[in-house]
């Protein structure tokens, strides 16, 4: 399963340690760093549009995105796929 916050997460800390190069990174390049399928980033990169944190033409962060970057700069950032856990059920005869 995928979180897409976990993945907003991801996004916006790369992006803000690539602005700070001056780098300009790509949709299939974030979405390989990340480890998710392209379409789950550009998924998350439109949703970070809407709220005005990510400029998605440019995939460049707001002012808004890079404060929360800032902001979790020092934070250990959830994995962007959940485990899957399966219960046990038992079988009745």
């Amino acid at each position: 399963m995928i979180d897409h916050k976990a993945i907003a997460a991801h996004v916006l800390r790369h992006l803000a340690a690539a602005q700070s190069k001056g780098r300009l990174v790509r949709l299939d390049e974030l979405a390989m760093t990340i480890g998710v399928r392209r379409e789950d980033v550009r998924d998350v990169v439109a949703q970070l549009h809407t709220e005005g944190h990510v400029d998605a033409a440019r995939l460049r962060l707001t002012m808004t995105g890079l404060a929360i970057a800032a902001c979790m700069r020092e934070c250990k950032l959830a994995a962007p796929r959940k485990e899957r856990r399966y219960g046990y059920v038992a079988r009745v005869a």
